[in-house]
């Protein structure tokens, strides 16, 4: 059974930071996407901000043009553990924030949330204008 446990969020003002974590349990997978969904008040949909396809010696990343150069994904391959550094926070980033895994599909990451069937619980980030 896979678990992922999410840590971080939380309010800050514009511009400020937040760090979130992800740390997975029971994947068993030598290569895995891993990454953030992101869900706005009144939208059942999630939108893909970050994602890295996981790998021993290295991960590949993609960014939602909305948070390019803003945010960044990275990854600690031995404990299955991905972290979304936020800077320069806006308004429009308040959303609740899923971490999300599966299996990489042709060698690549989807971008869709319909196509990922590992959540987590999701955590509240609040950008205070």
């Amino acid at each position: 059974q896979v678990n992922l446990a999410e840590s971080g969020g939380g309010s800050v003002q514009t511009g400020g930071s937040l760090r979130l974590s992800c740390r997975a349990s029971g994947l068993n997978m030598n290569a895995k996407c891993m990454g953030w969904f992101r869900q706005f008040p009144g939208n059942e949909d999630r939108e893909a901000v970050a994602m890295i396809y996981m790998y021993l010696g290295g991960g590949d990343t993609s960014y939602a043009d909305s948070v390019k150069g803003r945010f960044t994904i990275s990854q600690d391959y031995a404990k299955d553990t991905v972290y979304l550094q936020m800077d320069s926070l806006k308004p429009e980033d308040t959303a609740m924030y899923f971490c999300a895994a599966r299996k990489p599909y042709g060698g690549m990451c989807p971008e869709f949330s319909y196509e990922y069937n590992n959540w987590g619980q999701g955590t509240q980030v609040t950008v205070d204008s």
